[in-house]
């Protein structure tokens, strides 16, 4: 007689809920992909269709198959053409770009140098609308001072200072162009109820936090994608993605578990990923209570053994990281390595009064199920903080909650997130992460204000690259920062479909395609 102990009953409960409420008969999945209809189950909803209101990296990708951007990028992250097919610097506050001549949007309408200028100029400088916050791309493009149109096809970006991430910035996250007639024509509320772009899929259904329906998209510049309806089932829960791909309700599973990724891996007929990316995995870090401290957060720091995370939960794929970005960036520092020390965290503790005895207590929040083994990553460091005198209340936060907490400056003492960097230039690590002023920095101090603003506007590319390498160890050797591991992709599917794999962790099903 087979047993099932409590653990397994509540996983297949959950798993066999999340099914449920996918919706989609055994019956119906087959009959779709013979029909080239592909099925995935994705972690994380978009937080509005509105693709310039919000950096969350974690759904680039989504509105990467709706919208464009004015520039892409290769599978190994390198940039390349999109809308704009040439882009030079006349000086270091000038940027000229040519346009190609056949984009339409979805509505038929053709995407000219006005569009551009809309989405990135002129919807930056338009009021904040009431009960609202500013769009995100008003921040990253806060120093354009103009965008005069030439021609349909012609554009020049004036700046109030040099931005030599520039061109990095516009194949990352928000910068995405839209149609500025019909905007304009039909507001704001009903361009997200009804997105339009000119990407490679029209959406044609969308369930909040449910499912999202998307078809191929004829007139698509690039050529119209091999897989004409994809289907994207939002399933937070990491088991139920398992679950949903073993019933062959989804084709395709993102950011499962690792091990469920091994495990996947070995059953006939599928392919199981697990790649290194350029996103990292990070403690964003505050002075709030316990933490006020620098003593307390480098104790904190000293006492994460980033190895056995990676060996126990990642299966030793995981590269351990001593500074906010990711090894063989440029931003990295070859020569420095953040010791794992318990022994130097129980002294730094001992120097603030606090013990295994006498622990110093903090909160402690972490994404759950949005990125592979990011809770149970977070268990595993309130054990090692527990046993040098750390207590940690650890709670899970939405991804859409922490973004509203880091705005309003209300997270808790440490925060388990991953900092998405598609391009891997460094500013797009610590130059966001680190400067007090940026939107997307919790940690604020003014020590770092001087070692990072200025390589915002440095020019001489060695100088920039050596100075981002300085203000990381900086900002690790001071406890402003507890980098953890480099972000490890899962992505599980049938080996009928065929899958382009990006090594900034983007998943583009207009990439893909079926087997014959």
């Amino acid at each position: 007689m087979t047993t099932i102990d409590r653990r397994n009953l509540i996983k297949l409960c959950a798993g066999a809920s999340a099914l449920m409420a996918l919706g989609v008969p055994r019956a119906v999945l087959a009959q779709a992909a013979a029909q080239g209809q592909l099925t995935l189950a994705f972690p994380a909803d978009l937080p509005t269709w509105d693709p310039n209101a919000r950096t969350l990296a974690a759904v680039q990708s989504l509105y990467k198959l709706v919208f464009d951007q004015p520039l892409t990028q290769n599978p190994d992250v390198s940039i390349k053409p999109a809308l704009i097919t040439t882009w030079a610097f006349d000086n270091p506050t000038t940027l000229s770009l040519e346009f190609r001549p056949d984009v339409v949007f979805h509505d038929g309408t053709p995407m000219t140098a006005a569009d551009f200028r809309f989405s990135f100029f002129e919807r930056a400088k338009l009021p904040v609308p009431e009960g609202g916050r500013r769009l995100d791309t008003a921040f990253i493009w806060r120093k354009v001072t103009d965008i005069e149109v030439q021609s349909p096809t012609k554009a020049v970006m004036k700046f109030s200072e040099p931005m030599p991430s520039a061109i990095a910035w516009l194949a990352f996250l928000c910068s995405f162009v839209v149609p500025k007639a019909y905007v304009e024509r039909v507001g704001l509320a009903e361009f997200t109820a009804k997105p339009v772009g000119s990407g490679p899929y029209r959406l044609v259904e969308y369930q909040q936090g449910a499912r999202i329906v998307l078809e191929a998209n004829d007139r698509y510049w690039g050529g119209k994608p091999a897989i004409p309806k994809v289907t994207i089932e939002i399933v937070r829960d990491p088991t139920a993605r398992v679950a949903a791909f073993e019933s062959r309700r989804a084709d395709v599973a993102i950011d499962v578990p690792i091990r469920e990724a091994q495990r996947l891996g070995t059953q006939p007929g599928v392919t199981a990923r697990l790649d290194p990316i350029a996103d990292i995995m990070l403690l964003q870090i505050t002075r709030n209570g316990g933490f006020a401290d620098d003593r307390a957060r480098l104790a904190a720091h000293h006492a994460i053994d980033k190895v056995a995370i990676s060996r126990a939960l990642f299966g030793g794929a995981a590269t351990p990281i001593s500074v906010p970005a990711a090894k063989g960036t440029p931003g990295y520092p070859p020569d420095f390595e953040f010791q794992f020390s318990t022994e130097r965290a129980q002294a730094l503790l001992r120097d603030l009064g606090h013990s295994a005895q006498n622990p110093l207590n903090i909160k402690f929040a972490s994404s759950n199920g949005a990125f592979p083994n990011d809770f149970e990553m977070a268990r595993a460091i309130v054990q090692m903080w527990r046993r040098v005198g750390i207590n940690a209340d650890l709670e899970p936060i939405e991804l859409s909650v922490y973004q509203e907490r880091l705005r309003a400056g209300t997270l808790p003492e440490a925060t388990l997130f991953s900092w998405g960097n598609a391009v891997g230039d460094p500013e797009m690590y610590g130059g966001y992460l680190l400067d007090p002023k940026s939107i997307f920095s919790a940690f604020k101090t003014e020590e770092l204000a001087p070692r990072i603003q200025p390589l915002l506007t440095e020019t001489d590319e060695a100088k920039r690259i050596q100075g981002y390498r300085d203000a990381h160890r900086f900002a690790a050797e001071r406890g402003f920062t507890i980098p953890l591991l480099q972000t490890v992709k899962t992505i599980v599917h049938r080996n009928e479909v065929t899958i382009t794999k990006y090594d900034n962790g983007w998943v583009l099903p207009n990439t893909y395609s079926f087997k014959s």
